[in-house]
Formats: structure tokens, sequence, C-alpha cells
């Protein structure tokens, strides 16, 4: 019988070789005795990312893809050939910590009713606590965002609650959204609600969608900030540049055409939805011009 492991650790790679290198250093150095699956989809870098993990980490299944599958597909497929009955989300630009992996994996075991953990993550620049978790982007969050209020009253929950800027992520609680970037969820669970990532969300909200259906399909979603990973942020998508802004909000986009469109009504809907695209293409012609300057 061949040996199946506990925890499948899924990460996706672009032209990020040196992140992921120090990833796969610290996944050897600080895993323990869990003895961790771990699958490398490459995305068709040009940086040798695929060779170094072939040449130095031969504990490592690497899977070749000849095209960028983006965030979410690139996890799909890891999550097609894996084999753990935990499935942990890894950014190739995070470092994991001493016993984040058991911090997680022995929560998971104390609570049953939970579907998905997060870690917390550590800035790898200040050594701050970034603010990885969010509420779901209802038309209330949005709206309080575009008209100011929740720049102004950031640690009100009354404005602030989208950012949860009233909390400084010291305990343990449910959250609903928070960061992909090192999050380990039950096999069980995304079976149960049907997948892993939907396609129609390649790099940005694949994670709300994710933690969306799991709320929906009664699975509970909490943050462990026992659990400490290294982040750096932004490695992959910042080689998108300015474009990487309208991404975003094309998928916000998707996201309320596949969530919320007939759910609420079409007098919150459509308002909500122009406001956000024009706020997304004025952040991207600002983000344009600076680049220009």
């Amino acid at each position: 019988m061949s040996f199946v492991p506990q925890i499948s650790i899924l990460i996706v790679n672009w032209n990020t070789r040196d992140f992921l290198r120090a990833c796969l250093i610290s996944l050897r150095e600080n895993a323990g005795d869990l003895a961790p699956e771990i699958l490398v989809v490459d995305n068709d870098s040009r940086d040798g990312s695929a060779e170094t993990v072939a040449r130095e980490f031969p504990e490592v299944t690497l899977i070749r893809s000849t095209e960028n599958l983006g965030f979410a597909g690139g996890n799909n497929l890891a999550f097609e050939k894996s084999r753990g009955e935990l499935i942990w989300l890894l950014n190739p630009d995070t470092e994991i910590l001493p016993r984040a992996a058991q911090e997680l994996v022995e929560f998971l075991a104390r609570k049953p009713e939970i579907g998905a953990v997060a870690s917390a993550l550590v800035d790898a620049r200040s050594g701050e606590i970034q603010r990885s978790c969010r509420t779901f982007p209802t038309p209330a969050a949005l709206w309080v965002q575009a008209l100011g209020l929740a720049r102004v009253f950031g640690h009100s929950k009354r404005f602030g609650f989208y950012k949860m800027g009233w909390w400084n992520y010291a305990d343990a609680r449910r959250v609903e959204q928070p960061m992909a970037s090192s999050l380990m969820i039950r096999r069980a669970a995304i079976e149960k609600i049907g997948g892993l990532f939907d396609p129609r969300f390649p790099i940005f909200f694949n994670d709300v969608d994710l933690s969306w259906r799991l709320e929906k399909a009664g699975f509970e979603t909490w943050f462990v900030p026992a659990s400490r990973v290294k982040h750096w942020g932004g490695a992959a998508t910042a080689q998108l540049g300015p474009e990487m802004i309208g991404q975003s909000h094309r998928s916000l986009r998707a996201f309320y055409e596949k969530n919320y469109r007939g759910e609420i009504s079409a007098f919150i809907f459509w308002p909500t939805v122009w406001m956000s695209e024009l706020a997304g293409k004025a952040r991207e012609l600002r983000a344009k011009t600076k680049r220009r300057a």
C-alpha cells in the first residue's frame, strides 16, 4: 500500500525563482515530522524556476506547465494530482516559520466544523502582521470604501468593517475572507463545494469566491495567529504592472455576476457594479500615469 500524506502543499510559481527557493527551504527546515507532499506548478517561467526546483529539491513534485495557467488554474492542476486529506495553499513568496504547519493541523483537529484555517502573515520587510483578512465585498462594504468613510473611520466597526480595521489580529477568530497566501483546507470541504478554484477568477477574487462557497456550504474559516508565515507579497502580480488593477476590478464584476446577480435588488446591484468599475478605471489610469512620469 502506497503512503498517503496527511498534507499536500500546493505552490504555483511564475518567474519568482528566488522567492520559491526560500519557500521550499523553509518547508524543508520547519515542516517537522509532518512529511507533507509538496507540489509545485511552474507557470512557464523564464527565470529558471523549474530547473532550480528539479535540481535542488528532489522531494518536490514539479509540474511544468507550457502556459501560464494563472493562480487558480495552477492550483487546480496541483489539486488534481494531490493526495493529502489537508490541502495547504502557499504562495511562493512565503517562508513558513517554526510550527506554522503544526498549528494549523492541530487547530483543524480540535474543531471538525472548520473547513479552512489561515496563518498570520508576517511582513518580510517590516516584521509587522499584515492585515490579511476582510469581510465579503458586499454592496455596503464597497460603498463605504468608495465614499471614503472607511478611510476616515478605519478603526470603526461601523465604517471600517470591510478591512476589519478595528481588529489587531492578536486572537484566533472566525473570519469570512482571509488571503490564500497560507490557507489550509480540508479536502472533504473542497470536494463538497465542487472543487478548489473557479477558473473564472484566474488571478484575483478566486480566494474570495472559495471562501464564499465554503461559508455557503456551512464550513467555518478561522484565522490562527499561532501559525506564522513570512510573506513578501506581490512577487508575481507586481510583474503585471498597472494592468493588475483592471484585472482585479474585472474579477470583482465577475464575482458579483456569479454570486449577487438575482440575489439582491437590481437597484442595488447595478449602481454598485458601475461604481466599482468607474473606481477601477480611475485607479488604473492613475497608476499608468504615475508609471510614465
